[in-house]
């Protein structure tokens, strides 16, 4: 089966009609946007894999249930980030720990194409690498929810009307724990501001 032959909505209903070969398709064609997206939130291999891995079993198990509403991609980042929150949940079990997600009331390095050292001032190319991998450590102490909301809308690049669908909330909830997330994000930074500021601002500085 020819992949470029098939939109997503031909192969979901394949799947649905028991075409594993289908179903092999999708996997393929979304393995490294999700394993991608679980290594920026986990930023751990094994983790990520494991996170991935969940993700597609799940896939597999809901797509006769897929309506359509969403692109499947905004559905895989919703379904990767409910994967993490259980995987985090499990985790901080075992420690005794409780999950960091909020209620209503009141409302490593990452993994990506290096810049060739050839083509850029190796000083400039030294000092992004050691910004993003400050501004990474520094997403990974964010609480879960917030760490979900600032690698969709900086890294993942996605806008804020996607992200509500991702992460099922309304629009203005969206916006208002992002600017929230930033300045927790900020926060943290505070230490590392004189290296940011010489580009702009810590969340200008994020990798997408």
């Amino acid at each position: 089966m020819n992949d470029s032959l098939y939109t997503d909505q031909i192969l979901i209903e394949k799947c649905k009609k028991g075409d594993q070969e289908a179903f092999d398709l999708l996997v393929r064609r979304y393995e490294n946007k999700v394993y991608q997206y679980a290594y920026r939130l986990t930023q751990n291999q094994e983790d990520a894999a494991d996170v991935a891995s969940e993700t597609f079993i799940r896939m597999y198990n809901s797509l006769k249930n897929f309506r359509g509403e969403s692109q499947l991609s905004t559905w895989l980042y919703r379904v990767v980030s409910n994967v993490f929150y259980d995987f985090r949940k499990k985790e901080r079990s075992h420690d005794h720990l409780p999950l960091e997600i909020p209620t209503d009331e009141g409302e490593s390095e990452m993994e990506r194409p290096l810049e060739d050292p050839n083509s850029v001032d190796m000083d400039e190319h030294i000092l992004k690498m050691e910004r993003n991998r400050i501004l990474m450590n520094a997403i990974k102490q964010l609480p879960e929810y917030q760490r979900v909301m600032v690698v969709l809308f900086h890294v993942e690049d996605r806008p804020y009307e996607e992200i509500a669908q991702i992460m099922d909330m309304p629009l203005g909830t969206v916006k208002s724990r992002l600017n929230r997330a930033r300045a927790a994000l900020r926060e943290i930074l505070e230490p590392h501001l004189e290296l940011f500021g010489l580009e702009g601002s810590p969340n200008e500085q994020i990798s997408r």
